[in-house]
């Protein structure tokens, strides 16, 4: 699902016009954006929060040239699904699973 199915969705479960539900994701996503820009963690119960991480300096690879790159320490933004995200998802994988799965006999 892409941004513009996002709003769709939204659209239809809320009944409200399009251009508003658009206008709330943008700025939720910019919310979320400059908070976790500033070092602050997102929280949503029952969904997950982001954060920034932390990423080490390290030893990369040029495979052009086949010769080591220094790969500086960074930070990146990162998501943690809450537990009920989790077990929705898990719950999904294995319907799936026990519906594509042969039965033995």
């Amino acid at each position: 699902m892409n941004k513009s199915e996002l709003v769709d969705h939204i659209a239809a479960k809320t009944s409200l016009a399009r251009s508003d539900v658009a206008k709330v994701v943008d700025a939720f996503t910019t919310a979320v954006a400059q908070s976790v820009a500033r070092g602050e963690k997102v929280v949503l119960s029952g969904f997950g929060t982001f954060h920034r991480k932390a990423r080490a300096r390290r030893i990369g690879r040029n495979i052009g040239a086949d010769e080591p790159v220094a790969v500086p320490a960074t930070t990146v933004p990162a998501f943690r699904p809450g537990k009920p995200f989790r077990q929705q998802v898990a719950r999904r994988r294995r319907a799936r699973a026990a519906v594509t799965k042969p039965r033995r006999k």
